[in-house]
């Protein structure tokens, strides 16, 4: 088989992307897949990373305000559409897939016109500009959220299939559990807390988080702390002004930045983070409570409606960015784990709309359309 994957800029485009190859290599060792992205967003990284080749086009979202940089990135933007056409020309596959960013629509559209099987994954449960003027030129729509479906208009064929994440439910024994709480520099006594804000850490949350400790909240529960490898000497540097060492802190683990996080999120007893969608994918696969901080000024505030899905059910609860302090945060965390009977409900609710082995379900949407 041979696939055009487009893919860029953020993780949450690109992961999915490189989840979907990886499957169809696993199916058909011989595919031939690239990956087509810009030259300024994570793919450069990633996509080399997981042993893909990556072409690049130029592709920019356009703003609505006139102006010369407007205009200039509306003209490489129809350059990037030209380009995208000989990519695909050349490369002959057979079919393109698009997993997110500005990149879909030259790449989609060119394939389109080539009469070539196309199919788009959406993540988020709002679904981005390009999904929804690429509706009825794609032969399928893959979403992550049920919901999303009904936000999709004009559309040929939607398929819920969930978005593919690494990080999988494990069944660990108490022995197992044991060790790896103990890895971790936890015991066993106390609810654990996982706090992250992402690879690159959250401010406000991290802000939230200082003010727990400073005060000495955190009594009953423990926390393991992610801070973002950019922020960790800053948090430092703020413990240190009132007497704290962030090494020992009691009930506190702090660390720049989770390389186990399948193991510490499988431990854990309630997560706290963004609402970005493989976060929320990765939270209801495992069935943990959260309290999600959706991050404001995204496109189409859409990390608010991801996890309004999850608020929905009750199995999150939401705290905006504006009104996010150290007291309420504390407050919340205490009214899930001082209640055991919520936290198991919470827990279980979230797994009500997990979607276990969403890559073979994606993968067998790609086979009806390559026959």
């Amino acid at each position: 088989m041979r696939v055009i994957i487009a893919a860029a800029g953020t993780a949450g485009h690109i992961n999915p992307g490189i989840a979907i190859a990886n499957k169809i290599k696993e199916e058909q060792k011989d595919s031939k897949i690239i990956f087509i992205g810009t030259t300024r967003g994570l793919e450069n990284d990633l996509v080399p990373r997981a042993g893909y080749e990556l072409k690049t086009i130029n592709a920019y979202g356009l703003s609505k305000k006139i102006s010369f940089d407007t205009i200039k990135k509306m003209y490489l933007t129809l350059k990037g559409y030209k380009e995208a056409d000989k990519i695909v020309k050349e490369f002959k596959p057979d079919i393109v897939i698009g997993t997110g960013g500005y990149i879909c629509g030259a790449v989609i559209t060119a394939a389109s016109k080539q009469k070539i099987p196309t199919m788009l994954h959406e993540s988020n449960s709002f679904p981005g500009v390009a999904v929804k003027m690429l509706a009825k030129k794609t032969n399928t729509i893959l979403v992550s959220f049920e919901e999303t479906k009904n936000k999709i208009k004009k559309a040929k064929n939607i398929v819920h299939t969930g978005t593919p994440v690494k990080i999988k439910k494990r069944g660990y024994g108490v022995q197992e559990k044991s060790e790896i709480i103990r890895q971790l520099g936890l015991n066993q006594i106390k609810p654990i807390v996982l706090v992250s804000g992402g690879s690159q850490g959250a401010q406000k949350i991290n802000e939230a988080i200082i003010e727990i400790i400073k005060n000495g909240q955190n009594k009953n529960y423990q926390i393991m702390w992610a801070t973002g490898p950019k922020q960790f000497d800053i948090i430092k540097e703020e413990l240190e002004k009132h007497q704290i060492n962030i090494n020992n802190i009691n009930n506190v683990k702090i660390t720049p930045y989770i390389y186990n996080m399948e193991e510490a999120l499988n431990v854990a007893d309630v997560a706290i983070g963004r609402a970005g969608a493989m976060t929320v994918t990765e939270i209801t696969n495992l069935g943990k409570p959260s309290i999600l901080v959706p991050l404001p000024n995204v496109s189409h505030n859409h990390q608010y409606y991801n996890a309004k899905v999850l608020e929905n059910i009750g199995a999150a609860k939401i705290i905006l960015n504006d009104e996010l302090t150290g007291e309420k945060l504390n407050k919340t965390i205490e009214e899930i784990i001082l209640n055991p009977s919520e936290m198991k409900k919470m827990g279980e609710n979230a797994l009500k709309i997990s979607t276990q082995d969403a890559e073979n379900k994606i993968y067998q949407e790609i086979k009806k359309l390559v026959k």
